[in-house]
């Protein structure tokens, strides 16, 4: 019997080896964690719900919807540029503050990378009163969000708006460095924001695979990937 599986797409790219691994069939479908959700309490079909942060699966508990949930895996927020840009010894602060700079993001609520992107504001704001603000103000949200233009499959969100032009910066996940084409900055303490992803046990039949992702196996298989296994936790 095969399980119906809703997944955060950063979780899009590690999937197939995930899935490999695992050996037994699943349907996936991919999307901001945030929609998901919302897709989920409406009636969508889902046996095992991923997402990039606790809440959303943690909500879904609280509606009597979900069984269990837990953490299986860690990202960090870093920032994704290009190359060139990389190379120019600006740190991570002087990139973003530069008014010139097009920064990016996913679309807070909809999906967690925009939510951690918008906490990374508060915390820049907290130390630099007025940088954060002028972040939330010059942020182009330009995926995840329910109008969004739909990234090519395949394609990590950071790749698709820094190859097309479409911004200079995009704040995403430290994962997207396992990617070419793009560099990613190292966000420091006490600024670095790390996401939690974890799921929710919307049907006991996807209690196996769940407790695979907390297994070495899958845990090696994402820490390949760039995500932080949770033994590794920042």
């Amino acid at each position: 019997m095969s399980l119906t599986v809703l997944a955060a797409g950063s979780l899009r790219a590690v999937w197939p080896a995930l899935a490999s691994a695992y050996g037994q069939p699943i349907r996936v479908a991919f999307g901001p964690a945030g929609l998901l959700c919302e897709r989920i309490k409406q009636g969508k079909r889902c046996d095992l719900f991923l997402s990039a942060n606790l809440t959303h699966p943690q909500s879904l508990i609280a509606a009597g919807i979900a069984l269990d949930s837990a953490v299986f895996v860690h990202n960090q927020l870093c920032l994704s540029v290009p190359a060139a840009l990389a190379a120019s010894n600006k740190s991570w602060l002087e990139l973003l503050s530069h008014p010139h700079l097009r920064v990016a993001t996913s679309t807070p609520l909809s999906d967690p990378s925009g939510d951690y992107a918008w906490q990374l504001f508060d915390r820049i704001e907290r130390r630099y009163a007025g940088v954060g603000t002028a972040l939330k103000q010059r942020a182009l949200q330009l995926v995840g969000g329910p109008f969004s233009p739909a990234v090519p499959a395949g394609e990590p969100a950071a790749n698709w708006v820094l190859n097309g032009d479409r911004a200079d910066i995009f704040i995403g996940y430290q994962s997207y460095a396992a990617r070419p084409g793009i560099k990613t900055i190292t966000i420091p303490p006490p600024f670095h924001i790390r996401a939690d992803y974890a799921f929710a046990l919307c049907h006991a039949k996807a209690q196996p695979l769940a407790d695979f992702l907390l297994s070495a196996e899958a845990q090696g298989i994402l820490a390949k990937d760039g995500f932080l296994p949770l033994e590794k936790r920042a």
